[in-house]
């Protein structure tokens, strides 16, 4: 970068990302100086290193931001049953927990009772015991809480 450059002549790409050609080090250094930029070695080759004038702290900065979104980390996702779910309701919401189980996230199973619905917790239990019956294949039982209701699920 800059004066780190070390060779004679570089193939230089301007900021706007047109080729120059090849030009002397330090022409291509005042160059950069003139538009308050860098002079970056972008790629190294043996007869002229490929050198661009760009805002090289902007450049880092861009660099580190695209790491970070393709780093994600898996989360934790979150679905809510009640003990009457019907079919079609039941189907969605399995369908949804298995891609978000292929992508790598953990899914949590929490099934919510009222009024008299407390009188049938084994209903309840008997939701969630299919819920990691259908998702076995996918996934494994990372908890399962009978007095909670709830059931948590990750990635194989």
């Amino acid at each position: 970068m800059n004066n780190k450059i070390l060779a004679k002549k570089v193939l230089l790409i301007d900021q706007t990302g047109t080729k120059q050609g090849i030009v002397d080090t330090q022409e291509a250094l005042s160059l950069a100086q003139q538009a308050k930029l860098d002079l970056v070695v972008v790629s190294e080759r043996e007869d002229a290193p490929v050198a661009k004038i760009m805002d090289f702290g902007k450049y880092r900065y861009e660099q580190k931001k695209r790491q970070k979104q393709s780093s994600s980390k898996p989360s934790l996702k979150e679905v809510k049953l009640r003990p009457n779910v019907g079919e079609a309701d039941y189907g969605v919401r399995i369908s949804r927990a298995l891609q978000w189980l292929e992508k790598g996230d953990s899914v949590k199973f929490q099934v919510r009772l009222r009024g008299r619905e407390h009188q049938h917790r084994d209903r309840a239990t008997d939701l969630l015991q299919r819920v990691i019956e259908d998702l076995s294949k996918v996934s494994e039982v990372q908890i399962f809480d009978r007095r909670a209701l709830i059931v948590q699920l990750v990635p194989v």
